[in-house]
């Protein structure tokens, strides 16, 4: 006893266990713990960083994909690729679950693609943990047994083959089918290899839709009036005013201008309506209201909002996340422990 692994497969959303259970025999043959709706937004670097502090989006500072670093002259901030002259412990302070659990004796290892190793998400969001960087499914379940050899220990092990499936092809695309089966054998042989008495989580850090209407923000539509700064992605955007558009009224009339443009397509804030719904938690850390857009809207439906700087890239993309609707936000945690 004493071991435990979190197996984290990006982008497997709820809604997907029933509809593709004969393709995932290993993972359907699993207890649901419990149904888990992620914070907003419904993305990698949001939730995943969640998952590791126990704080909402408002308290830990990663308000999504991009944003816009604050008093940097427009320069966005990608967390997954992240930029040097961002420090990882002043933009995401909260002390990790893995630094809190070493401090109890517990080993605690970080399993996954060697290239995420000195990544300054992987700084923000898991310092604490022991890296053990490994590329093959054969090297994934090596570097996790090693990381289950003593004691109480803990590993938590990512994959994300399933999420760049589905961004290039769709859900339910042969490519994202094919990488399920993967990720599938990969849990099966995961679990004929561990101790006896392992205990198995396994979750994800969001759903995703496949893309329905494609809206170029500015092509043919008055989104682009007064924004200097597109940040997010194209299901949910942080909007930052031009310069001279820093004020409440101003956030108001970009945010009237894009409703009554979506309609029923999104739904759009100010900065000052995001804190008031609790969009990002209930507890919002001045850095937080410093980094969050002046506006923010919420694409519904399938649709996507691109921005025009990217036409060809977000286009391009098939399987889109983000959003609050359930398909996105809502995953699964599920468990079994080895005999």
């Amino acid at each position: 006893m004493g071991r435990e692994i979190l197996f984290l497969i990006d982008g497997l959303g709820a809604d997907v266990l029933d509809t593709y259970a004969s393709q995932m025999p290993s993972i359907s043959r699993l207890t649901t713990h419990a149904m888990v709706n992620t914070g907003f937004p419904s993305t990698t670097s949001t939730s995943l960083t969640t998952l590791t502090t126990g704080a909402l989006p408002g308290v830990h500072g990663m308000l999504g994909y991009t944003v816009q670093v604050p008093r940097s002259g427009g320069r966005i901030l990608n967390a997954l690729k992240w930029d040097e002259r961002v420090d990882p412990l002043h933009w995401q302070p909260v002390p990790t679950l893995f630094e809190r659990a070493v401090a109890e004796g517990i080993q605690v290892s970080h399993v996954a693609a060697k290239r995420y190793e000195n990544s300054g998400f992987t700084r923000a969001a898991f310092r604490g943990a022991q890296y053990r960087g490994a590329n093959l499914a054969s090297d994934l379940i090596a570097q996790t047994k090693e990381a289950l050899k003593n004691t109480p220990s803990f590993a938590y092990l990512y994959v994300n083959d399933l999420d760049v499936a589905g961004h290039s092809d769709g859900v339910g695309s042969d490519k994202w089918l094919a990488a399920l089966a993967m990720i599938d054998q990969l849990l099966a042989n995961l679990m004929r290899q561990m101790p006896q008495g392992t205990r198995i989580w396994l979750t994800s850090d969001h759903g995703m839709i496949n893309v329905g209407e494609k809206i170029v923000i500015g092509s043919g539509n008055p989104l682009l009036e007064n924004v200097a700064v597109i940040a997010g992605e194209p299901r949910a955007r942080h909007l930052y005013l031009a310069p001279g558009y820093d004020s409440p009224a101003a956030r108001s009339d970009v945010a009237r201008v894009w409703a009554q443009y979506l309609g029923e397509r999104a739904h759009v804030f100010t900065r000052e309506e995001a804190l008031d719904n609790n969009l990002f938690g209930d507890l919002v850390s001045p850095d937080s209201i410093d980094r969050m857009g002046e506006v923010i809207a919420v694409a519904q439906g399938n649709a996507i909002l691109i921005d025009p700087a990217r036409v060809e890239k977000e286009g391009a993309m098939v399987g889109h996340h983000g959003a609050d609707s359930s398909i996105e936000s809502q995953v699964a945690l599920l468990t079994t422990t080895l005999q």
